[in-house]
């Protein structure tokens, strides 16, 4: 779809929002709080981003882009390109990181900008009366995005781990301290996501949630392989140095992607033979132990063979 850019408001450091509209006017597709959109840059470059806004406001999205150093595109072009007015591209909202409402109890745990999919779900859970607290760590306050939204509720707790002499995220303690049929979601850095996972192990299956903004993803890159296309019938050699990804789009295969780091899931093909090497953060452990899909941004495989449905 179509989408306006109707404002930028700076948010923290690197960090803006922009509100997006629909070109033709009328109501937005309904989403859920965790969706993401997936915006088209330009030929070749794609990224996912949250939605931040309440879920019940169809005129318009907004999402919030970090201008980080090793930026691979996304995020510079968007600081550096995007203008009031432009139109730009994006697909219909998408989720990966959904919300369970019915929950007795919320805690949602942010780390950096992965506060922006948290930010729909307050809204929703104070929506349905629900019970929920919300702990969110960025290394200074001019590097903390939403402050002002979220000061607006007691159930917020806001800490700033590079500033010294300040009271820390204590991750370990605060999911120790949920009720045992609370559900918990996290989102921040790869580490924060790992120790979260750890920490919630002997949880109920399903009662942890993670969602990535970015992975520290060992890309599938030593080749060596054949990809079979089942429904094209084209055979590809996957050569040393080389991606999955890369080999698909040098024959000429049209596969949507976007985030490249095995997160977002856009790129998600159905294995019919063969072995996966699996690199993502999207398939669930269950998942990739069935080898019934793959991420082909990121992912490699196993066997010298592997047929795919496309």
């Amino acid at each position: 779809m179509q989408l306006m850019i109707k404002n930028i408001r700076w948010e923290a450091q690197a960090i803006n929002s922009y509100m997006l509209e629909p070109v033709n006017g009328g109501l937005l597709p309904n989403f859920e709080p965790g969706a993401h959109i997936d915006v088209q840059l330009k030929p070749g470059l794609a990224r996912s981003y949250s939605l931040v806004n309440d879920p019940a406001i169809r005129t318009y999205y907004e999402i919030a882009v970090h201008h980080t150093p090793d930026s691979r595109g996304g995020s510079r072009h968007i600081h550096e390109e995007w203008r009031v007015g432009q139109i730009v591209e994006a697909s219909d909202p998408k989720n990966n990181f959904p919300m369970v409402e019915d929950a007795t109890h919320s805690v949602l745990i942010a780390g950096g900008i992965g506060v922006t999919p948290m930010l729909p779900m307050i809204a929703r859970l104070n929506k349905l009366g629900r019970s929920w607290e919300l702990h969110y760590v960025a290394a200074t306050p001019e590097r903390a995005a939403y402050v002002d939204r979220l000061e607006q509720h007691d159930a917020a707790n806001i800490v700033y781990d590079g500033v010294p002499g300040t009271a820390r995220l204590d991750l370990k303690a605060i999911c120790d301290a949920a009720p045992a049929d609370a559900h918990l979601y996290c989102c921040g850095p790869g580490g924060m996501l790992d120790a979260f996972v750890a920490i919630n192990a002997e949880r109920p299956k399903g009662h942890a949630h993670i969602e990535y903004f970015s992975a520290e993803t060992d890309v599938a890159s030593d080749g060596g392989y054949t990809l079979e296309l089942a429904k094209s019938g084209k055979t590809i050699v996957v050569e040393e140095g080389e991606t999955m990804l890369d080999a698909l789009l040098t024959a000429g295969v049209d596969i949507g992607f976007a985030c490249a780091e095995g997160i977002c899931g856009t790129c998600e093909v159905k294995v019919l033979s063969g072995v996966p090497d699996h690199r993502d953060h999207f398939l669930s452990d269950e998942d990739k132990a069935a080898n019934t899909s793959i991420m082909v941004c990121c992912s490699g495989s196993k066997t010298a063979n592997l047929v795919l449905d496309i």
